[in-house]
C-alpha cells in the first residue's frame, strides 16, 4: 500500500529557465548568457501552479536567476533562493561557442557518422575537451539533491535549472541508464515534478509526478 504521509514526501518542481538569445544556434552550455522573460501569460501559469510555500533553488547561470524573478514578479513572491553551483548546465568546454554544424562536422570526422548521438551533443560517457561528460552530471546533480532532500525533507522545493540537470535529475529517479536519459526532452519554461517518498516498501524512493509540462 503507498504511503501517504505527506511527511514524507519532498515534491521537486523542476523548472527550465527562459530561452536564451543571442546565442545564434551556438552550443552556450556552461556560459552564462542572457535569455528573454518577455512571456507574461507563462509566467502568469507558472506563479498559479506552483507551490505558495516552497524552498527555492538556481544555479549560478543568470538564466536561471531572471527566470525566477519573472515567477516572482508574475504574482509568486518566494523570498530568498538558494543558488547551488552543481545545478549548472553541463560544460562543454572547447565546444562551447562552435555551432552545432560545426560540432557535427568535427565529431563525425573523428569518429565517424554511427558515432554520432541522435539527441545530444555527444555520449553519456563521452567528456568534451576541457568539459565534462553528462555521467558526470548526473554525479554532482544527484549530490545536490539527495542534500536537499535531507536538508528539507517533507517539503516543497521548486528548482529553476537547465535542460541537462532535469534530465539528470530524472535519470537519478528512475534509475536510468545515462545514455537513454539524454532523449527526455525538456522545454524552456515547462515543469517536471519529482518525488521522493521516504519509508518503507518495495520499489524506489521516487515516483514521477508529469515531466515537461508547458507553461501554457
Amino acid at each position: 500500500m503507498q504511503n501517504s504521509s505527506e511527511e514524507n514526501i519532498t515534491r521537486w518542481w523542476w523548472i527550465r529557465h527562459a530561452p536564451v538569445v543571442g546565442q545564434d544556434g551556438r552550443i552556450y552550455g556552461a556560459d552564462d548568457v542572457d535569455a528573454d522573460t518577455n512571456d507574461p501569460e507563462s509566467y502568469a501559469n507558472l506563479a498559479e501552479r506552483l507551490p505558495k510555500d516552497a524552498i527555492w533553488v538556481t544555479s549560478h547561470l543568470s538564466r536561471t536567476h531572471v527566470t525566477a524573478d519573472a515567477i516572482g514578479s508574475a504574482g509568486l513572491d518566494h523570498g530568498d533562493r538558494a543558488i547551488e553551483i552543481g545545478l549548472g548546465e553541463q560544460d562543454f568546454g572547447d565546444w562551447q561557442g562552435m555551432t552545432y554544424e560545426e560540432l557535427d562536422e568535427l565529431w563525425r570526422g573523428d569518429h565517424g557518422d554511427d558515432a554520432f548521438h541522435k539527441f545530444w551533443h555527444a555520449p553519456a560517457s563521452h567528456t568534451p575537451p576541457n568539459g565534462e561528460s553528462f555521467v558526470t552530471v548526473i554525479e554532482r546533480v544527484s549530490e545536490v539533491i539527495e542534500r536537499l532532500t535531507e536538508t528539507h525533507s517533507g517539503r516543497d522545493i521548486v528548482a529553476v535549472a537547465h535542460g541537462g540537470v532535469i534530465r539528470a535529475a530524472v535519470a537519478l529517479a528512475l534509475d536510468l541508464d545515462p545514455e537513454r536519459a539524454l532523449g527526455l526532452q525538456t522545454e524552456n519554461l515547462g515543469t517536471t515534478r519529482l518525488d521522493h517518498i521516504a519509508g518503507p516498501g518495495l520499489g524506489g524512493n521516487w515516483r514521477v509526478a508529469f515531466l515537461n509540462m508547458r507553461a501554457k
